[in-house]
């Protein structure tokens, strides 16, 4: 069983920046493929981020072509726990954040389709004011 807990969403002017935390349990998280999904009112999940472990030190990431450029995923294995720092932000951008973790050890891209992932956070609520 692995638990996940976000943290860090708020208010931001459009232009702002945040960061997001996940702070995951789990003994073998350094294995784990992790990801950001988003959801606004009325819409789909969707992918923002992954990063997919490929050996060794090495992690793989990738990002939906709407955050490519402003948002960056990175981990810290010694915390079990990832971040989505998020600048230039958009009104668009605004929804609930979730982390999500896939136990299964892949090659590829992480993926992009939320029921590939095992364990999801609670969620939290990002809000861009214009």
């Amino acid at each position: 069983q692995v638990q996940l807990v976000e943290s860090g969403g708020g208010l931001v002017q459009a232009g702002g920046s945040l960061r997001l935390s996940c702070a995951a349990s789990g003994r073998s998280f350094s294995t784990y493929t992790m990801g950001w999904f988003r959801q606004a009112p009325g819409k789909e999940r969707e992918f923002v981020a992954g990063t997919r472990w490929s050996g060794g030190r090495t992690y793989y990431a990738a990002y939906a072509d709407s955050v490519k450029g402003r948002f960056t995923m990175f981990r810290d294995n010694a915390k079990n726990t990832v971040y989505l720092q998020m600048n230039s932000l958009k009104p668009e951008d605004t929804a609930v954040y979730y982390c999500a973790a896939d136990t299964t050890v892949r090659s590829g891209d992480p993926p992009r389709d939320p029921p590939k992932y095992d364990y999801w956070g609670q969620g939290t609520q990002v809000t861009v004011s214009s």
